[in-house]
């Protein structure tokens, strides 16, 4: 999984505020999640570094808008350092993760980039004092190992966005839908009740649902099964994601989710931006994304929706995962309602 690579292609979608239902009004009568507080003018962002190591210099178009947003910015010692691909050692990025989590001043955590390293610090965290005044964590990719932890182990939501290294450090030339993929992450923090419609070319599963959005990246998801941090599923929304694998790989992973019941009790399927390495000369899997998916839920009759911009793509919208959302699927359109 090439965490370096992303697709460099967009996918048509709409962000807009929504304010069809009412917060109070929606309860679940099984699970009570925890949503973070969300945040205000002055509230104080910090940045940290768990996997991939990222440079100051990468860092500021990021700064610079949270800035513009209204927030303020507090870097971490991971910001500019290096050990091999990881941005210092476990220690030191379990140790800055750490402070960011403990820190009573730090309102929102965001990662500065994916890469590779997650899974090698997340026993070494102690969420304890996290668990009883949660905060919201940002990021994507190896962030998924993060999320699951915290939407599947603590019950408490996140943000699955964009992270400091897909801010743009020149803006004159973004492609459509780019720059209102990264306001997004100002809305869902401010607690904006938000609407995604996506199209797609092939043909979706047709239904109207509703259930928590748990997923991230299908490779990290496979990763943690077994381990503390493995996802849950049932009753859920999963989106999946991914960058660089190939057919017969994705192929894998998702009957691992097939086998895993993972895929038989879901509310609904949101399939998104994967760039498939090319076969090698020879080795033709003969199934396409569409076709392995499809494979494994024939039997199932939640709605699945394809091509959801999320992912490594420049048009890479936040949702909250671990927090409630409406989806409802046509056979070429889709639409995800925040709920919480």
């Amino acid at each position: 999984m090439d965490r370096k690579d992303f697709l460099q292609t967009t996918i048509p979608l709409l962000a807009i505020p929504y304010s069809g239902f009412s917060k109070k009004k929606f309860t679940d009568p099984i699970v009570k999640k925890k949503i973070p507080p969300y945040l205000k003018t002055g509230s104080v962002i910090g940045i940290t570094c768990p996997s991939g190591h990222i440079m100051l210099d990468e860092v500021q178009p990021c700064i610079s808008k949270m800035e513009e947003w209204g927030f303020r910015v507090i870097l971490g010692k991971t910001i500019g350092i290096k050990d091999f691909t990881f941005a210092g050692t476990d220690e030191e990025r379990a140790a800055d993760l750490q402070q960011m989590i403990d820190d009573d001043a730090i309102d929102t955590i965001m990662l500065g980039r994916g890469g590779y390293g997650a899974v090698r610090i997340i026993d070494k965290i102690n969420f304890s004092k996290f668990n009883k005044k949660p905060k919201w964590i940002i990021g994507f990719s190896d962030a998924t190992v993060l999320h699951l932890h915290l939407n599947c182990k603590l019950g408490i939501a996140s943000i699955h966005s964009k992270m400091c290294n897909s801010f743009p450090q020149d803006e004159t030339n973004l492609v459509p839908g780019q720059a209102d993929s990264i306001d997004s992450i100002q809305k869902v923090l401010k607690g904006t009740q938000m609407t995604y419609q996506a199209t797609t070319t092939m043909e979706n599963r047709p239904g109207i649902t509703r259930g928590r959005l748990i997923g991230g990246n299908l490779s990290i998801i496979q990763m943690l099964c077994g381990s503390q941090s493995e996802i849950e599923t049932d009753n859920c929304i999963l989106f999946i994601e991914d960058v660089g694998e190939y057919l017969y790989k994705l192929d894998g992973m998702m009957w691992n989710l097939k086998r895993s019941g993972k895929l038989n009790k879901l509310k609904g399927l949101i399939i998104g931006a994967f760039k498939i390495k090319a076969d090698d000369p020879g080795e033709e899997f003969g199934l396409s994304l569409y076709d392995i998916i499809m494979e494994k839920v024939k039997e199932f009759s939640y709605p699945v929706c394809f091509d959801f911009p999320v992912g490594h793509v420049y048009v890479n919208y936040a949702l909250k995962s671990g927090a409630y959302h409406n989806l409802k699927v046509s056979l070429h359109n889709a639409t995800l309602t925040s709920l919480e």
